[in-house]
Order: structure tokens, then C-alpha cells, then sequence
């Protein structure tokens, strides 16, 4: 398969930065809004693609405009999900959930705290004085 200038510069900067070079493919369509390229790379590797906030991702899709610019075209990056489905948005906590739950857990926390004896403390002016002793007492080491 002839890949186009396009495909090539995505492949070389993703296998760039992927643990899998092997894994990373690049499917290549036209339509009617312009070029779409497919990114698939390996489960593993997808966080690295996409980047913090996305922000690599947004990188690419910048560079592909740049491209464009030069090729008279306009690209379009889908990077494709093939990992692991996530779990249903119903079946994810709430943030009211949680706040209820974590109030729940402080409530029993403060009654266990609160059922628990207190160990005796001295009296500051005790604790205070011990500790000026203490120190004086270091200050008469000759070092």
C-alpha cells in the first residue's frame, strides 16, 4: 500500500514516542470535510498518545494543520480507542453519593475517637519546665 506524506509523518512521530512501535497503524480516508486519519497504537501506549489533558494529541492535530497548510488539504486526527470498555456511567459513584458516604464515615469516625480514653497528659507548665531542664542540661555538654 502507497502511503501518502500524511501518513507517514503521523506514523514517524507516534512510533516516536510509543513503547510499541510495532503496534501503531495509521488508516487513511477522504470524504467531504477532508482527510481523516485513524491512529490505532496499543492500549498501553494510548495514554503517551494522548498526553496530559491531551495536550499531545493536541500537538499532532496542530502539526496536521500545519501540513495542510503546505498540502492544500484539511486533516482530521481520530486517535481509536481499542482498549478495555469502561464501565457504564450509571454504574460509577456520584459526587452526592460521595459526600453522603464520606460524611457517614467522619460521623463514625468522630464516635469511635470519641468511645476511646484519653491518655493523661501533664500540665503545660510541667511539660515546659522538664524541657527547659533538658536543654540547660545540653548546654553544659562541652562539645
Amino acid at each position: 500500500m502507497d502511503n501518502s506524506i500524511d501518513q507517514q509523518f503521523v506514523e514517524f512521530v507516534v512510533k516516536s514516542l510509543v513503547s510499541k512501535p510495532d503496534a501503531v497503524k495509521v488508516d487513511r480516508s477522504v470524504d467531504e470535510k477532508g482527510v481523516l486519519l485513524e491512529l490505532t497504537v496499543d492500549p498501553e501506549d494510548l495514554g503517551r498518545v494522548i498526553g496530559k489533558r491531551g495536550a499531545t494529541a493536541q500537538s499532532l492535530r496542530t502539526l496536521l494543520r500545519a501540513l495542510g497548510t503546505k498540502n492544500d488539504a484539511r486533516y482530521n486526527l481520530k486517535i481509536v480507542d481499542n482498549g478495555e470498555p469502561r464501565p457504564p456511567r450509571a454504574a460509577e459513584p456520584t459526587l452526592a453519593s460521595d459526600a453522603v458516604t464520606d460524611n457517614a464515615a467522619v460521623v463514625s469516625d468522630d464516635a469511635v475517637v470519641a468511645d476511646e480514653p484519653e491518655a493523661p497528659t501533664e500540665p503545660e507548665s510541667d511539660v515546659v519546665s522538664r524541657t527547659r531542664k533538658e536543654l540547660a542540661d545540653l548546654d553544659d555538654l562541652d562539645v
